[in-house]
């Protein structure tokens, strides 16, 4: 009986523990691809991602992508695959912020709090009205979310950039 219940409490911890790492995903490793071809270079790793630099592109892999080669960690795919996948992102990313970026579309910050609306958007160019003011920001600074168009920027960093514009405004015109 104590065998049995050995076995099982076994069974159960393995069951719950993570898979081992792979010891070759590290920080400077360059990854191989199927056709044991460079696809890049690992450039971190943070918890179960691992973000590898392909030159062109920074694509962040889950840890279970990766197996073990004999010159290093390998992926599924070849340099150009894996560029094509993060290109194709990048267009859908950039497609849903064009279709999200227009005047009068409510922002949210970074830390979830709305922040004002969108005034207007000349190419990269973009003026967004705010309780506190008006404050211009690159096309660069918001992102398309699920919640909607937000800033890349904390409600409190938006209202210090707006007191500073201000300031500086004041001190010209003084």
């Amino acid at each position: 009986m104590k065998l049995a219940k050995l076995a099982a409490a076994t069974a159960l911890a393995l069951a719950a523990t993570p898979a081992f790492a792979n010891p070759q995903v590290v920080a400077g490793a360059t990854v191989y691809g199927p056709e044991g071809n460079e696809v890049g270079t690992i450039d971190a790793v943070s918890g179960e991602v691992a973000s590898v630099n392909t030159g062109s592109h920074v694509a962040p892999l889950p840890m279970n992508a990766f197996g073990q080669g004999e010159q290093g960690p390998t992926i599924t795919v070849t340099k150009a695959q894996l560029d094509e996948m993060m290109a194709a992102i990048e267009a859908e990313a950039a497609a849903k912020l064009d279709a999200a970026l227009v005047a009068g579309a409510a922002v949210t910050s970074a830390d979830g709090q709305a922040v004002g609306t969108i005034a207007s958007v000349d190419g990269d160019d973009v003026v967004m009205d705010a309780e506190a003011g008006q404050i211009a920001l690159k096309r660069e600074h918001f992102v398309a979310s699920e919640n909607g168009l937000m800033a890349l920027f904390t409600a409190e960093q938006v209202a210090q950039a707006i007191a500073g514009a201000q300031a500086a405004s004041d001190e010209a015109g003084a």
